[in-house]
């Protein structure tokens, strides 16, 4: 009966994610409101030029961190991933910290996606409410996710392949927009020295501060290939399929992201009116649709639209599985409630997907505070929750390949070495904390200061600060030593 009872109930992650699985979990996880919403407000602040600097800066923070955790994965897979890395090789205290900002970074992640896909269905229907959607979208995702990881895995393979192919439609398509061959005319490179008439002058709009604070906007559309690392603690084979999954999809994104940056530049100019500044100001409206808008094919419009619906919701997809798995990684080293420890017979954790299904729930608040308020604040929380997770793999990173030398172990035998340490994981540190307090610069440069907007844009980092600290008291943790880092 014992054994029996087991296999109801089992108590660890089964290992059923394939290569293929891993490489468009990274993708499904990455490209969403990103890059078909937020690109617009990075060329709409920066200009095409400071857009462009602003993500190849942040793919370059990405390849390193990406590259980081690839060999700190390869070796120890598990769904913990750095929350259990940062137990190990820092101080459990940030591990405690690590991973309940990165699920509270995804249930709000999973919400702002529900919002977005809500504002994506008033292209067609510009009279809805966006809370009904949301509610019926919610329950699609968590139903997809009641199901086992492999049929996770695969939906979202399917989900991340129409991303990528409709990327690469838009990209040929932008490049026939832009020398005349669709659209009936050459766009040229007006839009590269524009002007608006207000001291602004493309392609670099605002100078150095412009691109500081597009840094945030281009992180947070970066934001989900870390979800590879958990992802490996139910990879069939992670010493292969991680540094692989590592090495393909972070050039296929860096090459859609500054790709898609290129066309749009060209075809919209930063004044448009359309391009989200400074908030939503119609975000059904994304640079993408308004491209194939100016082409004047009305019907592909709509068509992309439907694509970015799609794109939407795997990425809230991604979100549900990445939140429920660190916030079962957490209680089964007792720094979450061992309830949300327990597997179903699928081997899903389900109560930690019905808890963070509840936060994202949060999404149906539009419907009282206006949907792109609601979305603004739910975006500004996770990006800077973002950048902490970054900075968290670093600091991880950093510590790991000096204990594991200085315990006599030689950096050839590792499965996968990152390159460039220990240059990678301090760029990415340094980087991450420039962003984390420089990004929101605008907040002190307005007119009249807003408690709201600072709350929301740097709440994240005290209250990260106390769960590190409080956890730290409590149980008197202290900085693990080198010569005690452990590798099993």
């Amino acid at each position: 009966m014992a054994i029996k009872a087991r296999e109801d109930q089992p108590s660890e992650l089964k290992r059923s994610l394939k290569t293929r699985h891993m490489n468009m979990i990274a993708i499904g996880g990455s490209i969403g409101t990103g890059l078909f919403f937020t690109s617009g407000n990075t060329i709409s602040t920066a200009g095409p030029g400071g857009a462009i600097a602003a993500y190849a800066i942040m793919g370059i923070l990405v390849y390193f961190l990406m590259t980081s955790l690839g060999e700190m994965a390869t070796m120890l897979p598990n769904s913990g991933s750095f929350e259990t890395y940062a137990s190990k090789f820092v101080d459990p205290a940030l591990g405690f910290a690590l991973g309940w900002n990165y699920w509270f970074n995804w249930a709000i992640t999973v919400a702002a996606e529900l919002v977005a896909a809500g504002l994506v269905i008033k292209f067609w229907l510009p009279n809805t409410g966006t809370t009904i959607w949301s509610i019926g979208f919610l329950v699609i995702l968590f139903g997809l996710n009641l199901l086992s990881a492999k049929a996770y895995g695969e939906g979202e393979y399917w989900f991340a392949s129409i991303k990528v192919i409709t990327i690469i439609v838009f990209l040929v398509a932008g490049i026939l927009i832009i020398f005349g061959i669709m659209g009936g005319h050459s766009v040229g490179f007006h839009n590269w020295v524009l002007k608006d008439g207000k001291g602004n002058s493309a392609p670099f709009v605002g100078g150095g501060i412009a691109i500081l604070m597009s840094f945030l906007t281009a992180g947070f559309s970066f934001a989900g290939t870390e979800v590879v690392g958990l992802a490996a603690g139910e990879s069939e084979n992670p010493e292969k399929d991680v540094p692989k999954a590592i090495n393909s999809v972070f050039w296929r994104i860096l090459i859609f992201y500054i790709g898609a940056i290129i066309v749009i530049g060209f075809i919209i100019p930063f004044n448009d009116p359309n391009l989200l500044k400074n908030g939503v100001s119609d975000i059904a409206y994304s640079p993408f649709t308004i491209v194939f808008q100016r082409s004047g094919i009305a019907f592909a419009a709509s068509v992309m639209n439907a694509v970015i619906l799609t794109s939407v919701l795997s990425c809230g997809n991604s979100g549900l599985y990445a939140g429920s798995r660190m916030l079962f990684a957490m209680a089964k080293e007792g720094k979450a409630p061992k309830a949300l420890g327990k597997l179903n017979k699928r081997g899903v954790p389900l109560n930690a997907l019905i808890f963070t299904s509840v936060i994202a729930s949060s999404a149906f608040l539009a419907s009282l505070i206006g949907d792109g308020k609601i979305y603004s604040i739910l975006y500004n929380l996770s990006g800077i929750t973002t950048f902490i997770t970054w900075l968290g793999i670093a600091i991880c990173h950093y510590r790991f390949r000096k204990a594991y030398v200085m315990q006599g172990n030689k950096v050839e035998d590792l499965k996968y070495k990152a390159l460039w340490y220990p240059f990678g994981p301090i760029f990415a540190m340094i980087l991450c904390t420039i962003v984390l307090f420089g990004a929101n610069i605008w907040i002190f440069q307005a007119k009249a200061f807003s408690w709201f907007d600072f709350i929301t844009n740097y709440g994240s980092i005290p209250l990260f600060i106390c769960f590190y600290f409080a956890y730290k008291k409590i149980h008197k943790t202290k900085i693990v030593s080198l010569k005690e880092c452990d590798f099993e």
